[in-house]
């Protein structure tokens, strides 16, 4: 399959993707903030570099793109049609990178929450994303994965 759109300005659709600050990013923060936790973010000396970390209660917080990250069973994390090999091999090293990431964050000691775009996406999961944070937050899960219910 051949892509809609020429290359020059798919490139420029591609370089306007932010990697932080994003609107779920935004959502996430003011929900915690309301909450009120407080928080640093994009902590560059851990692991993965986590979008929120709240070093008093060691949670560290990813806010996940789900065609970025490749949420499995999410209807949000298609395959391109085009160039498919390299959509693939991208999409799959980032899933193994933020895998690593997770894993070095928990031996030195830090909870970890990934919280998916779809989670925002969808108005149900969305009205609860508060609670289930606090939630999650306040137990002692070391893992915790917040997004829509499968569509399987």
């Amino acid at each position: 399959m051949v892509d809609v759109v020429p290359p020059h300005v798919r490139s420029r659709m591609m370089s306007g993707i932010q990697g932080k600050n994003t609107k779920p990013e935004l959502i996430v923060r003011r929900m915690l903030f309301a909450s009120g936790y407080r928080f640093r973010l994009h902590r560059r000396d851990l692991p993965g570099t986590p979008d929120i970390v709240m070093p008093g209660r060691r949670v560290a917080i990813f806010v996940q793109g789900c065609f970025w990250h490749f949420h499995q069973g999410c209807r949000y994390a298609k395959m391109p049609a085009t160039r498919p090999e390299f959509w693939k091999a991208k999409l799959e090293a980032n899933v193994e990178r933020d895998s690593r990431a997770v894993e070095k964050l928990q031996k030195l000691g830090w909870r970890v929450l990934c919280v998916w775009e779809c989670s925002m996406r969808d108005a149900e999961v969305a009205a609860g994303l508060q609670a289930a944070m606090n939630t999650w937050i306040k137990g002692s899960e070391p893992l915790g994965e917040i997004g829509a219910p499968s569509q399987g």
